[in-house]
């Protein structure tokens, strides 16, 4: 193929002769391979403009059905020839590529190619090191014996003629060759290289993000494969302590957007981004991934990986110790042999544990009875997969959560207890594990000194695991330990930006703390995310309500029933705002709503006494509490706020001694950092 200017094209030090199928470095000739050299073609034509994979694709391999990762796999070539300015080569990601050099456009070039610049050219492409000057210049002082005559000009033009036109060899001395422009240029070219050569060790990453994997296989309904694959990546890097790796939910929001690497970088605060694809063919897998630093794009690696389905995590961990060596991070002995060591998966149980964490993610009652079907289905077929019983343990655990209420408290803590611990029996290098029989002790048990131990390995073994932060916040802000609970939070927060319930989390830990502005900020933020947020509203109208806006408190609170349906959490912050608002009967009908689906959710009494604290009954309140003792209710809520009534009442504080927990005392204890906001 051949481009559109008849002449050459020059950017930065280069310039680009289409005709001559020849790309030069300040004059020097660069090595650069067919189709790399035709892709550059392409994307000069385009003046800055964006160039689509699919364009790229059908114009360097016209009638030819290639995959993307051939296109990967070029460009790389092309921005390791570019060396210090590839850069110039911008990733659009998940739609192509934009040349953002200036380009100037020039008559076609007339100049020879003379026998010694073509072995100066072709000796200098394939040198990158100062080191391999003295064998060069030996290399080329040979060649140019076979020069007829060599003659510096005053003007210093070089004078070159070819022996085989004259049959004529003179005699000149070896020393005499040294002054060869030709040699002049190459030497200065060679040193040129010196501060690319001690510069070209990538820099240390401390910080990224990698985007959702792009499935080859044009079939939707194999998003779950593409999404897995993410997921484990992700696992597999967020074991590296000195490393901090974007989660998997702030992730998924791009999937299928179109924006800019260093726009996504500046979203996400990192440093580098990884972006690929995966292709499942019959049992085989091959990932093709790329590493590029941001915010200035710059391409640092590219490679594709394949390998048997039964050993895609061994297939995960290869990709992700090749990134840790590429990004210089430092990684500890533990951390090499967790990403040493990954046991063969049964392709079947796999493939549905990957169903299971993919229905898991969305976070809805129905999500959570799809997971559970799944890791069941997976467990069954591999009963030693110790991942498909710690995802289990996951989906248990949140479906006795207010937020979704698929099961009683006591059954999901029945269930999710015993799914963690025969995964850890299994495995108990899980760090997931560990943080799912964590939140069973504290949520249902009340087992605070239990709980802590696994809360703590659980990071140990994932530092970045957003979740374990996240709920580890909770279990010190209730042991009173509100400094290192904040810490906690903005851990997850780190690790998980865009994560909506962390958000939300943030905005209940400001109504804690008694930082209603700052909550309402909060909440609004994570609404500014995703409007139809049922949790976000209800956290906005606990704020409001504190801030004695009733009616703006109430509106939020009967948003959140409208988008998510009836809870305890939600109806009974109604029925409390009702009741402080002087709408007695309208808070008095709630309460006989609760009553009658008791036996849906056997820890409803708890929710029933924040009504009863808002009606002023502290009576009916403590023996609605003394009820929910008995069956376990989610103890966190005693931290609201809305409590404050109740604390200075002897009954309360024997409530919370019989729990295990401190006085929990209006908390005067303003977090600093999160003073503005975050």
């Amino acid at each position: 193929m051949t481009g559109e200017a008849q002449g050459s094209v020059g950017f930065g030090r280069f310039r680009l002769l289409p005709q001559r199928r020849e790309l030069r470095a300040d004059g020097i000739a660069v090595d650069l391979g067919s189709r790399a050299f035709d892709i550059l073609v392409v994307l000069t034509e385009a003046r800055g403009a964006l160039v689509t994979k699919d364009e790229i694709l059908s114009r360097v391999w016209p009638d030819t059905v290639v995959e993307e990762n051939n296109l990967v796999v070029q460009i790389s070539a092309l921005r390791k020839a570019l060396g210090e300015d590839r850069d110039f080569i911008r990733t659009v990601s998940g739609r192509g590529y934009r040349f953002v050099a200036e380009i100037s456009t020039s008559a076609a070039e007339t100049d020879v190619a003379t026998p010694v610049n073509r072995g100066i050219a072709a000796e200098a492409a394939r040198t990158n090191s100062l080191s391999n000057v003295p064998d060069l210049v030996s290399s080329l002082i040979d060649r140019a014996t076979e020069v007829e005559e060599v003659s510096v000009l005053s003007t210093g033009v070089v004078d070159i003629t070819d022996p085989r036109s004259s049959g004529k060899r003179p005699s000149r001395p070896p020393g005499w060759r040294f002054f060869d422009f030709g040699l002049g240029r190459l030497l200065g070219a060679s040193f040129s290289w010196l501060p690319y050569v001690r510069n070209r060790a990538p820099p240390k990453v401390r910080s990224l993000a990698v985007l959702p994997l792009e499935s080859l296989s044009g079939d939707s309904s194999q998003d779950y494969f593409a999404d897995g694959m993410t997921d484990e990546l992700i696992t597999a890097l967020a074991q590296i302590s000195s490393l901090r790796v974007i989660s998997r939910t702030s992730i998924m929001t791009y999937k299928r957007v179109r924006k800019l690497l260093p726009e996504i970088a500046r979203e996400l605060n990192v440093e580098a981004v990884v972006e690929g694809t995966v292709l499942r063919f019959g049992d085989r897998v091959r990932i093709t991934a790329q590493l590029i630093g941001v915010p200035v794009e710059r391409h640092m690696w590219a490679e594709s990986f394949e390998g048997d389905l039964r050993d895609t995590l061994a297939l995960q961990n290869r990709v992700a110790r090749t990134i840790a060596e590429q990004i210089r991070i430092t990684v500890t002995q533990q951390e090499q042999t967790a990403l040493q060591n990954a046991r063969p998966v049964n392709p079947v149980a796999y493939e549905a544990y990957l169903k299971g964490r993919y229905f898991l993610n969305k976070r809805t009652g129905d999500g959570l009875k799809s997971a559970i079907e799944y890791f069941t289905d997976a467990i069954e077929t591999d009963q030693t997969y110790a991942a498909g019983y710690s995802g289990l343990a996951d989906a248990y655990a949140l479906s006795g959560d207010w937020k979704y209420g698929v099961l009683s408290p006591p059954e999901a803590f029945t269930k999710a207890e015993a799914a963690a611990t025969r995964a850890l029996a299994l495995d108990k290098s899980l760090g997931e594990a560990h943080a799912s029989l964590a939140y069973a002790l504290d949520l249902y048990a009340w087992n605070w000194t239990a709980a802590e131990i696994e809360y703590k390995r659980a990071i140990q073994l994932n530092p970045g695991y957003p979740t374990a932060h996240q709920w580890y916040s909770w279990h010190l802000l209730m042991m009173g330990r509100n400094r290192e609970g904040i810490r906690e939070l903005r851990k997850a927060e780190s690790l998980d930006p865009l994560s909506l319930i962390i958000s939300a989390d943030i905005a209940d830990a400001f109504c804690v703390f008694r930082l209603y502005d700052e909550a309402v900020k909060q909440s609004k933020k994570a609404l500014e995310m995703d409007p139809n947020f049922a949790v976000g509203h209800y956290e906005l109208g606990q704020a409001l309500e504190q801030k004695h806006m009733f009616d703006e408190a109430i509106a939020e609170f009967q948003r959140a029933i409208e988008l998510s349906g009836h809870s305890g959490a939600f109806d009974s912050n109604l029925g409390h705002a009702f009741a402080v608002s002087g709408r007695r009967e309208e808070a008095i009908n709630i309460i006989k709503d609760m009553e009658a689906r008791r036996d849906r959710n056997p820890s409803t009494d708890a929710d029933i006494a924040l009504i009863y604290v808002g009606l002023g009954d502290r009576d009916q309140a403590m023996s609605a509490l003394s009820k929910a003792y008995e069956v376990r209710f989610k103890a966190s809520i005693l931290l609201r706020p809305a409590f404050d009534p109740l604390r200075s009442d002897i009954r309360f504080q024997e409530l919370l001694r019989r729990i295990g927990l401190p006085p929990l005392a209006p908390s005067t204890e303003k977090p600093p950092i999160w003073a503005s906001g975050s």
